[in-house]
């Protein structure tokens, strides 16, 4: 797994353990993503289906992109398509990604970089494999999520972060057996690169087989645990199984509990999750394909302007 890793775990930062009197979070469901195809038909699974939004929020959706092994001239993206209300997270683990979106932002991300693209008030993007990938083929893999924007900053000028696989902030457990990216938010005093509206925390963990990890985790932010390969267990007292493609929903408390189970299969020889979670908005939520609003009328008006070509004009359009 190209997403950045370290090869001596003992070097790194260790996260502290739970003190006296420090709560673990329990696990409230744990749900298996359907899966389907999005854009020009790269696979995906839907994590977050099948959960109350009332456990998501601040977020939307997040989509498991691959993982999958491409043949020459099978790669394939999305066309031009618009956002407004939100932010969007792609995070890619394995394989390239080109991005450009109608307001000047974009690049290319690969092996553990993140392109955070707030759409705030309105903007064309696009999201493709470069030529090369596409005739060369290859492994892709990654994940995008969807983060709600809170109603006063819904309508904010577009902003594109480019965050480097490089900058994230490293940790591990107590037994130095998990390597744990903070790509955004806060971990036990650690800060990750990306500045969010909504208070939130994105991680990507990779266990060894048999590691434990505490997690310390903001008491008022919610939390979920998605599997991106391999098994394992999630809760402390009363442990819930975990696979490739569930999600676990997790109730209040002080950290949380991963703990990778000793055998692996070949295909993924660890654990490896993402943990994602944020202070509830706690706003009306109205959502239909690609904007995320307060109210229908909201929505409907953002369909007009994105039909009079007021969210810009695609890059070479």
């Amino acid at each position: 797994m190209p997403a950045i890793t370290v090869d001596d775990l003992t070097v790194l930062p260790r996260l502290t353990s739970p003190g006296l009197g420090d709560q673990p979070r329990p696990v409230w469901q744990v749900t298996t993503a359907p899966q389907g195809y999005e854009g020009e038909g790269f696979p995906v699974r839907r994590a977050f289906a099948g959960i109350d939004m009332r456990h998501l929020d601040p977020f939307i959706m997040m989509d498991q992109m691959g993982e999958v092994e491409y043949a020459p001239g099978e790669p394939k993206g999305t066309p031009w398509h618009p956002h407004r209300g939100f932010e969007t997270v792609t995070y890619i683990i394995d394989g390239t990604f080109d991005h450009q979106d109608s307001h000047g932002g974009g690049g290319t991300i690969t092996n553990g970089d993140t392109q955070w693209m707030t759409a705030g008030s309105g903007l064309l993007h696009i999201e493709a494999p470069p030529e090369w990938l596409v005739q060369q083929g290859g492994l892709f893999h990654g994940i995008q999520l969807w983060v709600n924007l809170p109603r006063d900053s819904k309508m904010n000028d577009p902003r594109y972060q480019d965050i480097r696989s490089g900058e994230v902030a490293l940790l591990t457990g107590e037994d130095a057996g998990a390597l744990v990216r903070v790509i955004a938010g806060e971990v036990d005093g650690h800060t990750g690169p990306g500045s969010t509206y909504s208070p939130m925390t994105l991680v990507h963990a990779t266990l060894e087989p048999g590691a434990r990890l505490d997690l310390p985790w903001q008491v008022d932010y919610n939390a979920l645990v998605y599997v991106l390969n391999g098994s394992g267990s999630v809760g402390a007292t009363e442990p819930s199984p975990v696979h490739t493609g569930q999600t676990a929903v997790l109730g209040a408390g002080d950290f949380l509990t991963i703990t990778a189970d000793e055998k692996q299969e070949s295909r993924s020889p660890k654990l490896d999750v993402i943990v994602v979670g944020g202070k509830p908005i706690k706003e009306p939520i109205a959502w239909a394909g690609p904007f995320v609003m307060n109210t229908k009328a909201e929505v409907m008006a953002a369909y007009e302007d994105f039909q009079k070509g007021r969210f810009g004009l695609p890059i070479g359009g």
